[in-house]
């Protein structure tokens, strides 16, 4: 069974923050980090995203205009310093060039050597100067890519985490992602536009198919029939639908606890005291807007009452309601771009 951290790659607005809360539960074993490499994609000198290119000021004010891709894993390997297993939840994309953009590998992480680890502290801090903002984003690197990697990322590096999925139904999460870029929220979150490029599907789709490529994952799918003697070098396909954790929270969590090697108790569910809270609303500070209601929370529990599928005149109608006819015509198009990302990855999901 794999001891190595694990990794949760998702795409933004896939309930990915409320099952982040479920392990944050166990602090006795797990140190949990959320979604760290937001600060280099969006922020620093090797930023892949455009979203705050032409405001070098909010990129100071941020605090990370600083953070590099190594940097952020040196944190990451700092914080771990009880010796817990660590668990990080992020977005796919923070770490592949937007837009379908060829990768190559972060200049903060180019000397990175096999056998490391998660460890980067030792590696050398190159200069990396941001250029200005006429030029747009510090990207493409004046660096090697490696063969079919997708990442900004060594292979070797990746190689280091156990990776699981987290996808959700493109006609929920684009919605959702819409409306923090939109008034009232985007004075909350910052986010003053809608870029398609972030909904993520493609990116989590190729990152996924990379390391099934390079065996790091699979050929046996966690949670599915018919997986006897499909053992191979990697670990379980391990796929969770945000709708299927919604439905059956104990069931899907117990399952993917069994496919990552945690153990699972019901208590996970719930979190009620204000250490719970307080962890949690210092770990979701820095996404304002985005966390709220896993803020808020205090327990995963099944709905009530399952989804009923809506069709697209229904959909589109309450998109129009919300957004306007102009937001609708945005919402649709995206969603209707990535269901064939999202349909691919559903095949592997967990059933229970």
């Amino acid at each position: 069974m794999s001891t190595k951290p694990i990794f949760v790659a998702t795409h933004p607005r896939a309930c990915s923050t409320a099952f982040e809360r479920v392990f944050m539960t166990r602090r006795d074993t797990l140190q949990c980090v959320h979604e760290p490499f937001g600060d280099a994609f969006y922020f620093g000198p090797e930023r892949l995203s455009e979203r705050y290119e032409k405001d070098e000021k909010e990129r100071v004010a941020s605090g990370f205009s600083e953070s590099t891709f190594k940097t952020i894993f040196d944190r990451i390997e700092r914080e771990n310093t009880e010796g817990k297993r660590l668990f990080i939840k992020d977005i796919t994309h923070y770490l592949v060039p937007p837009s379908g953009a060829p990768a190559s590998i972060a200049p903060s992480l180019a000397s990175y050597k096999r056998g490391v680890g998660t460890d980067t502290t030792s590696l050398p801090t190159p200069p990396i100067s941001s250029p200005s903002s006429d030029s747009g984003p510090p990207y493409p690197y004046n660096t090697k890519p490696e063969p079919g990697n997708p990442t900004v990322v060594p292979t070797e590096l990746l190689k280091s985490f156990h990776f699981t999925f987290l996808i959700r139904h493109p006609r929920a999460s684009i919605p959702s992602y819409f409306r923090c870029t939109v008034p009232p929220l985007d004075e909350v979150t910052g986010f003053y536009n809608f870029m398609p490029s972030e909904a993520g599907y493609d990116e989590v789709r190729r990152v996924f198919d990379y390391l099934r490529e390079i065996g790091e994952v699979g050929p046996k799918v966690a949670g599915q029939p018919g997986q006897e003697g499909k053992e191979g070098s990697g670990v379980e396909i391990c796929v969770v639908d945000a709708d299927d954790l919604l439905d059956n929270p104990s069931g899907m969590i117990k399952e993917y606890c069994r496919s990552v090697g945690l153990e699972y108790t019901p208590d996970m569910l719930k979190w009620e005291s204000e250490e719970d809270h307080r962890i949690a609303k210092e770990a979701f500070e820095k996404w304002k807007g985005f966390h709220e209601d896993a803020i808020d929370s205090t327990e995963l529990k099944p709905r009530l009452h399952k989804k009923s599928p809506k069709s697209d005149e229904q959909l589109y109608a309450e998109w129009t309601d919300k957004f306007g006819e102009e937001g609708a015509k945005v919402i649709k198009e995206t969603v209707e771009a990535n269901i064939p990302d999202y349909e691919y990855l559903k095949q592997f999901a967990i059933k229970v």
